[in-house]
């Protein structure tokens, strides 16, 4: 018997996969990356925006031809998608035969054999249940990276946002438990950790009464095998100054920075329940720049939010040209059902948020180039990630600026002797708008 996967969305969501793939494979199940030999074939679903929504369905749809051209005997939707619509979702896709929702990957193994018997199930609903240190988990990004996920779920509620109806509560893992599976993991070859959660700054305020994302990191930087860990999702409003000083003072502690600010005008960040102001934000940036040198600062803002006015995006625009941040992600507003956003007055329509849009990518581009030729003739430690492919003798890599999958590389020229997973020192020879060029520097 053998299953194929496919993972869409986030991180998050990869880490999902990788938990079901441990089960079925605890089982005895074979796994395979080719779908026509698959007897079972799950695609793990995004539900975040409308976008995601629709790569997510069709998805499901090319998988269900292998019902016809493969071996496929049980198709199942897992994930977001599945969560949000539950047995609606069921009705309108008669292709799959089960839905599993995102607290339910532990069920894997029911939905597996309930399909096989010919019955479609659905197997969502309220589940608290986290993965530990203990649960069979098979890694799928490079040997040297992975992601480990320290909570779940989101207390937020923001405007624009279904993912608290989708993850349900923050819950976050015990120290103990995440410091062991960074052990394992990087008694493995592990070098880089990447901390995901859905809001990393409000890390273990459910289970120990106060932010906790500090204390996780002094502890897991005793980890002897591991190189680097990274955090990403840091929302500003536990960003405590005492977690400054981790960044500032521990050297296994990327000193990069997730900020996902979403906005820069007041009226508008009220209106999207975000608990910040932009005064608050310019001082929390101020500050990380300040007592933590060389820090890398990443940001995600929406336009055409429900009644963004042109004057305050125009706010926005300004606060990206003041601020310099060092990467920025854009995104234009996806109206979600069932969040409040979405009967809100004042709907921008699409012409006005793709030019938006561009602006602020244009405006950003320039500054990120800027930053990055700041960095010329200054030296980096560089994980090496792989060759480039039209010009073998050109390494490629990242430095603590560049997380996994969302930001640029370094390529690295003349080196034709590093190996995926080495750690190189770098200079810096030309920075680009999203990537830097360097050489090796031996010794």
């Amino acid at each position: 018997m053998k299953a194929g996967f496919i993972s869409l969305g986030c991180s998050k969501n990869l880490v999902d996969t990788e938990v079901m793939l441990g089960e079925l494979k605890a089982h005895g199940i074979e796994l395979t990356n080719e779908p026509q030999e698959a007897d079972i074939l799950i695609v793990n679903t995004c539900a975040f925006i409308q976008s995601a929504k629709e790569e997510s369905i069709t998805t499901v749809l090319n998988m269900a031809d292998y019902k016809e051209s493969g071996r496929c005997r049980s198709l199942i939707v897992a994930g977001c998608l599945g969560q949000r619509y539950k047995q609606e979702l069921l009705d309108e896709l008669p292709e799959a035969d089960a839905i599993l929702g995102t607290g339910a990957w532990s069920r894997i193994m029911e939905a597996v054999e309930e399909t096989l018997k010919g019955n479609r199930v659905v197997i969502a609903g309220e589940d608290d249940t986290l993965y530990d240190e203990k649960t069979p988990r098979i890694t799928t990004t490079p040997d040297y990276t992975a992601y480990v996920k320290i909570a779940e779920g989101c207390d937020n509620h923001c405007a624009f946002c279904a993912i608290p109806q989708i993850r349900g509560h923050f819950r976050s893992r015990r120290i103990e438990d995440i410091c062991k599976e960074v052990e394992h993991l990087t008694g493995r070859g592990v070098q880089e950790i990447v901390f995901i959660a859905q809001d990393s700054t409000n890390y273990g305020r459910d289970i120990y009464g106060r932010p906790a994302l500090a204390e996780l990191l002094r502890e897991v930087v005793k980890v002897p095998k591991l190189k680097w860990v990274r955090t990403l999702y840091c929302y500003p409003k536990f960003f405590t100054d005492e977690l400054i000083d981790v960044y500032a003072t521990e050297p296994k502690v990327c000193k990069y920075v997730d900020l996902p600010l979403q906005h820069a005008h007041n009226s508008v960040l009220k209106s999207m329940h975000r608990p910040d102001t932009q005064e608050q934000m310019i001082t929390l940036i101020k500050k990380l720049r300040e007592r933590v040198p060389g820090v890398t600062i990443r940001s995600t803002f929406i336009v055409g939010f429900p009644g963004e006015t042109d004057a305050q995006y125009q706010t926005l625009r300004q606060f990206l040209i003041d601020q310099q941040l060092d990467k920025v992600g854009v995104f234009t507003y996806s109206r979600e059902e069932d969040t409040p956003a979405y009967d809100m007055a004042n709907q921008i329509s699409e012409e006005v948020m793709q030019e938006r849009y561009h602006d602020l990518m244009s405006v950003q581009s320039k500054i990120s180039e800027k930053v990055n030729q700041s960095f010329e003739g200054k030296e980096l430690e560089v994980l090496v990630e792989g060759r480039d492919e039209e010009q073998p003798n050109i390494a490629v890599g990242r430095s603590y600026r560049e997380a996994p999958e969302v930001d640029g590389q370094v390529y690295i020229e003349n080196d034709t002797d590093s190996k995926p997973g080495d750690v190189i020192r770098v200079r810096v020879l030309q920075g680009f708008t999203y990537d830097v060029v360097g050489e090796r520097i031996d010794g």
